[in-house]
């Protein structure tokens, strides 16, 4: 079982995903990536609601979706692992459901619907989907350890 996070990946989604290798660090792959779509509903909430954070639900209720939230709204702990940036906000997980996830880059979509209760996402007719890939043997060997905590 993959925790309710599509691991079923077309082409398509994967050419229109913005950060799939990070050019700056010598193209170390991103943990976590999204497609164009979700990028501009990201634009959208940050024009709405102010700097935004992600954390990736992994209980039953939400499905296991990307939450999004107010930058600030949902309390990080010491142990959450952050890791990286979408369209400059921080996307975060809990560290037990990262020790499953650890060896797959995340790649935020948007599919028609309604999202989660509390995710900023929640009346705008989409929602935010997680997909995900197996990084290969090459890729896993360059990703640094991610950074835990809010003030990661």
């Amino acid at each position: 079982m993959n925790g309710g996070v599509d691991s079923n990946v077309d082409s398509s989604v994967d050419s229109n995903v913005d950060g799939s290798a990070d050019e700056k660090d010598g193209g170390v792959p991103a943990r976590v990536v999204a497609t164009a779509a979700a990028l501009d509903l990201i634009r959208q909430l940050r024009q709405r609601h102010g700097p935004l954070m992600f954390f990736q639900s992994g209980g039953c209720c939400d499905g296991s979706a990307p939450m999004c939230y107010p930058l600030g709204e949902f309390s990080i702990s010491d142990t959450d692992v952050r890791l990286g940036e979408l369209n400059d906000a921080p996307f975060y997980m809990g560290a037990e459901q990262f020790a499953y996830w650890e060896h797959t880059q995340l790649i935020i979509d948007v599919v028609a619907g309604n999202g989660g209760m509390f995710s900023l996402d929640n009346g705008t007719g989409q929602r935010f989907l997680t997909r995900s890939r197996l990084f290969s043997d090459a890729e896993l060997a360059q990703l640094p350890a991610p950074a835990t905590g809010a003030s990661a």
